[in-house]
């Protein structure tokens, strides 16, 4: 029985300090960049009002914002967990490097089997606070020299009247402050302040990858891998930031100063997970003792720890391998694995003796959030299977190849009869494979047979069908003979890339005589975020005439192999989505609402409303503005929350419903993160769970609705006005209310009182907003930084706290009556 339930890690220390300075950062293509939480939106559109005193403070207490929380506008953001795992069943600290932590209260881990507790919080001073502290100690020393100055006997004590033993202390206590947490100029923002966590692993915990977030007063971070292990660990020590001022602040203050090496080696014994951070520079090794006929498997884990970086080139950690004998000559080296940027080794000993493993960055940047393990031992490793998939509700063989596995063919457990992905692995002596992706679909299957390498000899399908097959040999084609109607619409589809194939497809289309009617090499799916290179290749086509056509696959590099398996969909359009709803963490005050976005990831024409609903919510729980509009890939939306706080996050589920050739499509909106890559790529990341934290309560009894029909009917060209109910208070005397991200043409005109409720009048412009243009309007409001009368702008060193989001308002451009 696991005796821990799903994981809260409560807080033992707070912490207090002012927000990091941008730092100065030179490395190897690596630049500072202050991940920013997104809590504030950018705006396009929106109008200062000076309402009366009642209509201004209902909307106040409407969006429940007490006044401390308008001091904490940003959520907490977290860049990196060290170590970013552990073994069962044992006990040890992690660091979660972030911005905006201070008074990191919770710890929260999916799955179960995870505990423990925050035990401290570092935050580099700010110029400011150290220039308080330095001059309050110069204050000290000066007095206590004063109270020293009369007294003309050698170890003589001065009047307890001009120094006290609370003054000694003081002094200790700012030395203290300052030698634990000096200002750092070359501290990067985004990773600058630092949680300790105790973490307890239960016995049983599940091994695998799990999200790990921190809880603050001011919301729920974003996720980040942690990952249960089974084998023995070693860590090397927490590293830290550069800090080139660090040296004069410790020898001011009494403390001698003690750099860490650039390069360390340490003892290990195998089977072992060893984790470390990559500093700028640094080349990490450790030694081990193996014996000869030992089959290992080194494989490292740092890209699939923090899949992007936004301010790195080409945007992760590129880890490389290189193992070496006893007298350091080089017996295997790798810089990534196929496709994964992640390495893996695998060596057979030669010999008995010591023999080292090293890590670097492959071209020597490094920071804290360069982290990485390496699991090294006689690993079952799991290199390829054939089939990539089989038929909902079959059985399927399944041939397995790697290293040091027990069994050579797997029958997966049919565990569903809808299309999808399962995860596949073997256990040897209890200890868990890696895990390879089966893909399971409805369509009839059928495999891949020899010899197809041209027309003449191409396998003839019956449409529709799912083949799997393989690219056997370096410049091999495989060729597919079909029957086709004029005006057909065919669909091929390769999923290899995907499945964890290493080949590169290409397809091609030819009529009977040959000529080539379509061809495609790759096809981005933006629901496969964790692939740069979109491999895979998708093919449509409608036909010109009935008679017999051919499909050609290959691989674009003419490379080939047992592992170079695929699967081939070859059908009539199949018009189907995916959802992604983003971000995957979610804070929102008690009663009010908060944005989120869900893309549509269309697929084979579909163009039809997809709606939006929560699958079995807490109460009060609420979504506006519930449906993605036909044609639209994406939409702006509005969670609203129940109006008391939550003691834990709650676990939702939105689920997308649409129509399709007479059938319901229904499918999970799968929570992701919006990731930036190498400053300039975006990728849609999958987590686990959508995760929704309460955060304090208002004082209404219900929360905010929108008054009246919605979708708003908005003349193109004209005006339309919406209602907010709300209860009557009083609270602040102005208000902003601002649009975020509204569709170009669209604006605030007027806000106005309206009996116990607030009316806003929006307006469109005709040459920009068209009727049939539809989708969700996003207000937020703020308080504060109004103009003076007679002054036409806001005055800039006036401060606006925000105040919240207001449900989602559905809207319609319509034709002018």
């Amino acid at each position: 029985m696991n005796p821990f339930p799903r994981s809260r890690l409560q807080n033992l220390a707070t912490g207090a300090a002012s927000r990091q300075s941008a730092a100065i950062f030179s490395a190897f293509c690596l630049t500072p960049f202050a991940l920013q939480s997104g809590a504030l939106p950018r705006r396009r559109s929106g109008i200062l009002t000076s309402l009366p005193r009642p209509a201004i403070s209902v909307l106040a207490v409407l969006l429940g914002i007490a006044a401390a929380a308008l001091a904490q506008p940003f959520t907490p953001r977290i860049g990196y967990v060290y170590p970013a795992g552990g073994r069962q069943g044992t006990t040890f600290q992690i660091a979660v490097g972030g911005q905006y932590l201070d008074s990191v209260t919770n710890v929260f881990v999916s799955g179960r089997g995870v505990r423990g507790v925050v035990v401290d919080f570092n935050k580099p001073m700010s110029q400011g606070q150290f220039n308080m502290l330095r001059d309050k100690l110069k204050e000290l020393q000066d007095k206590r020299a004063a109270a020293f100055k009369n007294t003309r006997k050698r170890g003589a004590r001065p009047s307890t009247n001009l120094w006290t033993a609370a003054d000694e202390k003081m002094v200790a206590d700012i030395r203290e402050k300052i030698l634990k947490n000096p200002p750092n100029r070359n501290a990067v923002p985004a990773i600058a302040e630092t949680a300790t966590i105790k973490v307890t692993l239960a016995p049983d915990a599940e091994p695998g990858d799990r999200d790990l977030r921190l809880g603050t007063p001011s919301g729920l971070s974003n996720p980040l891998r942690f990952c249960v292990g089974q084998w023995p660990e070693f860590s090397k020590p927490v590293a830290k930031a550069a800090n080139p001022d660090a040296d004069r602040f410790r020898e001011r203050f009494g403390r001698q100063v003690r750099s860490a090496p650039t390069n360390s080696e340490m003892r290990v014994s195998l089977p072992a997970t060893v984790n470390g951070q990559i500093m700028p520079g640094s080349v990490d090794r450790f030694r081990f003792a193996a014996r000869k006929g030992q089959r290992l498997v080194v494989a490292a884990s740092a890209r699939t720890l923090i899949p992007y970086l936004p301010d790195a080139v080409p945007g992760w950690f590129q880890a490389t391998l290189a193992l070496f004998d006893a007298k350091g000559r080089e017996l295997a080296y790798d810089d990534d694995y196929r496709f994964n940027p992640d390495p893996v080794l695998f060596y057979e000993i030669p010999a008995d003796g010591d023999y080292v493993i090293e890590i670097k960055d492959s071209i020597y940047r490094g920071r804290q959030d360069f982290v990485y393990r390496v699991t090294v031992g006689e690993l079952p490793f799991v290199t390829s299977i054939f089939p990539l998939g089989g038929k909902a509700g079959a059985e399927t063989p399944v041939e397995l190849k790697g290293w040091n596995l027990p069994v050579t063919t797997l029958t997966p457990e049919s565990k569903t009869t809808e299309p999808g992905l399962q995860l596949l692995s073997v256990r040897k002596d209890e200890r868990v494979s890696n895990l390879v992706p089966f893909a399971v679909d409805t369509l009839p299957e059928c495999l891949e047979k020899e010899p197809n390498n041209a027309q003449g000899s191409a396998q003839k399908l019956s449409l529709p069908v799912l083949i799997n097959g393989r690219i056997e040999l370096s410049g091999d084609w495989d060729v597919f003979r079909f029957e086709g109607r004029a005006g057909d619409a065919i669909v091929a589809e390769v999923h290899a890339r995907r499945l964890g194939s290493p080949l590169d497809s290409v397809l091609k289309l030819t009529d009977a005589t040959g000529q080539q009617l379509a061809l495609n090499d790759d096809h981005e799916d933006k629901g496969s975020g964790l692939n740069t290179h979109h491999a895979d290749s998708l093919l449509n086509a409608t036909l010109p005439a009935d008679g017999t056509y051919y499909l050609h696959v290959g691989d674009t590099q003419r490379k080939g192999g047992a592992e170079y398996a695929y699967r081939l969909r070859l059908s009539a359009p199949r018009p189907d989505f995916e959802l992604r709803v983003v971000p995957s963490s979610l804070s929102v005050r008690g009663g009010t609402s908060v944005p989120l976005t869900v893309y549509a990831l269309r697929k084979d024409g579909f163009s039809n409303e997809i709606a939006l609903v929560l699958k079995d919510a807490p109460d009060g729980f609420t979504l506006s503005g519930a449906r993605v509009p036909a044609n639209q890939d994406q939409v702006r939306l509005t969670l609203t929350a129940p109006a008391t706080t939550q003691a834990e996050p709650a676990s939702l589920v939105l689920e997308g419903r649409a129509s399709s050739q007479g059938g319901a499509i229904v499918h999970p909106a799968v929570p992701a993160e919006d990731m930036m890559q190498a400053f300039a790529y975006r990728h849609l990341v999958p987590a686990k769970e959508l995760e929704v934290a309460v955060i304090g309560r208002w004082t209404g009894r219900s929360a905010v609705r929108i008054l009246g029909a919605t979708p708003l009917k908005i003349p193109a060209g004209g005006t339309a006005r919406i209602g907010v109910g709300m209860p009557a208070n009083n609270f602040l005397g102005k208000l902003h209310l601002e649009l975020s991200e509204p569709p170009e043409g669209i604006t605030i005109k007027d806000v106005a009182p309206m009996g116990r409720g607030t009316e806003i009048v929006l307006q469109s412009d005709a040459t920009k907003a068209k009727p049939g243009l539809t989708g969700n309007l996003i207000v937020y409001a703020f308080a504060g930084n109004a103009p003076d009368a007679g002054k036409a702008k806001a005055q800039p060193n006036r401060r606006r706290a925000p105040l919240g989001a207001l449900p989602a308002i559905p809207f319609e451009i319509v034709r002018q009556p």
